[in-house]
């Protein structure tokens, strides 16, 4: 586990330079054809891994029931984000994992409620293998990201 813990803090420090080189503006922009931003989508990777292995194994979460609704599957970006919100979610990046990694070393996780992840279709029985599909998700949004800046920044 520690190599996927290793690649969770590498893929949060890529998001944080995401975050610090774009500006506030390209950060809430919905480009045409698109349902969603560049902020957007790093709210749901910490929300979504705060759902898969905290929620699931039946443990509180360490974010906001607000936050929670507002970047969770099947939501969408519904105003702008204030640079105190990205402040917020840069923040969370980071604090997030490293009470995840310092949980799992202390095996706070023992219990798991099953769970079928509608990307793939691979059910989830454990932490272990919630970790392991959280790596998955961080990169397909991240290459999400990608595409959205190319198309922000014309």
């Amino acid at each position: 586990m520690k190599f996927i813990f290793e690649v969770l803090s590498n893929t949060r420090d890529s998001l944080k330079s995401i975050l610090e080189k774009t500006s506030l503006e390209d950060l809430n922009k919905i480009p045409e054809t698109f349902n969603n931003n560049v902020i957007w989508n790093i709210g749901h990777i910490i929300v979504s891994e705060q759902l898969l292995v905290y929620k699931l194994s039946g443990l509180p979460t360490i974010l906001s029931n607000e936050m929670i609704d507002k970047y969770r599957k099947d939501s969408k970006p519904e105003g702008v984000v204030t640079q105190e919100e990205v402040n917020e979610i840069k923040d969370l990046l980071f604090s997030t994992i490293k009470k995840t990694e310092a949980d799992y070393k202390n095996e706070l996780f023992k219990e798991y409620n099953e769970y079928t992840v509608s990307t793939t279709g691979n059910t989830l029985r454990n932490v272990d293998e919630a970790l392991q599909f959280v790596l998955f998700h961080e990169g397909l949004h991240i290459g999400y990201i990608k595409s959205l800046l190319k198309v922000v920044k014309i």
